[in-house]
């Protein structure tokens, strides 16, 4: 099994102290994250892409290039490119440009976003915006792999033996579809041949796992090989200590503060207690055989070989998380990457 560490760059007062940090800092944040996540062992960094509050994540190709320059093994991830809100050509400059300053370390997950102030702020609709996202996915995939693209659609000008620059240095790159509910991004993922992201944070798993046994079954409808699927995975949240009771401890007050947070919104949560959530939810809280035993089980009904911690502390001590993480890589990671078989992340082998 492979592990991103992945932030969408929330900005929210702490959810114990109920201090709200400065926008740099919060920046400076995300970046000692993912320089941790290389120096502890992670196979992958994703950042995450929402255009409202309470997300500073509306600019990942700038955010992944400024960690690029500061890493040199790791992976880097969207998670995911909102193509449904972008014009194709303009993220595919991006992002080529990306993948050169990192040496070949892209991987890309779209995604038609989720969220009322973005679509609005963008001039998407509900009706089209599964369509925009087809559509800006299908550009940008000829884009990558030809040198000179003729094409017309119904969301953007059309092109005419168009150059784009620069040419790519992964050449195909590999895209994730990122899903949550959605038989749309399943249903494109599996057409082309793609791997699926399947977020798998807010509910219980059976919903994602009817999406992913959909997303085997369309692949095989269009004529791919069962052998090629890949399937990754999110969670919910994770923190580790040797005891369990431990970890329920500290990890307790910051749950319970997402409960506030929630009834704030006028939510109601899927999963009202703790210990309910530890139970049903992706939550990854106890100790390391408890958390190994626990994505056994979730692999068991999604048959993923990646999937995502949080790459920050929520509110966790500095301390306490760097001490999770470690845990993590030191107890947990290895058991699961002997025991879960996993593909290299790069299609050409390189990590």
């Amino acid at each position: 099994m492979k592990f991103l560490a992945l932030t969408l760059a929330f900005h929210t007062p702490h959810p114990v102290t109920g201090e709200l940090t400065p926008v740099s800092r919060r920046f400076r944040e995300v970046v000692a994250s993912a320089v941790q996540a290389e120096e502890l062992g992670f196979d992958g960094f994703a950042f995450g892409e929402r255009h409202e509050r309470p997300f500073l994540s509306s600019s990942p190709p700038v955010v992944l290039s400024h960690i690029a320059a500061l890493t040199s093994k790791i992976r880097l991830f969207t998670a995911v490119t909102t193509l449904s809100l972008l014009d194709p050509v303009r993220a595919y400059e991006d992002y080529a440009t990306l993948d050169h300053l990192s040496g070949g370390r892209l991987e890309l997950m779209i995604g038609k976003g989720n969220g009322t102030a973005q679509a609005e702020l963008f001039h998407v609709t509900e009706q089209d915006q599964w369509d925009r996202n087809r559509e800006g996915y299908e550009l940008f995939r000829r884009l990558w792999r030809e040198d000179r693209v003729t094409w017309s659609g119904r969301f953007r000008p059309p092109l005419a033996e168009a150059e784009v620059l620069p040419p790519p240095l992964q050449r195909p790159i590999r895209v994730w579809h990122g899903s949550a509910t959605s038989k749309e991004s399943v249903e494109l993922a599996a057409y082309y041949g793609d791997p699926l992201f399947s977020a798998n944070v807010s509910n219980p798993v059976e919903p994602y796992a009817e999406l992913v046994a959909y997303y085997r079954e369309r692949w095989e409808h269009y004529g791919h090989d069962p052998a090629d699927l890949l399937v990754g995975a999110g969670s919910a949240g994770y923190y580790s200590t040797p005891r369990s009771q431990d970890a329920i401890e500290t990890y307790r007050p910051i749950f319970e503060a997402r409960l506030k947070f929630f009834a704030s919104r006028g939510l109601d949560p899927v999963f009202p207690t703790l210990e309910d959530a530890i139970e049903r939810s992706s939550l990854l809280v106890g100790s390391p055989q408890q958390i190994i035993d626990k994505i056994h089980r979730y692999h068991e009904r999604l048959g993923h070989e990646v999937m995502h911690l949080s790459a920050e502390a929520d509110g966790l001590t500095e301390a306490q998380h760097r001490a999770s993480l470690e845990l993590f890589q030191g107890e947990i990671a290895p058991v699961l990457r002997k025991e879960i078989p996993s593909r290299p992340l790069s299609p050409g082998g390189l990590t």
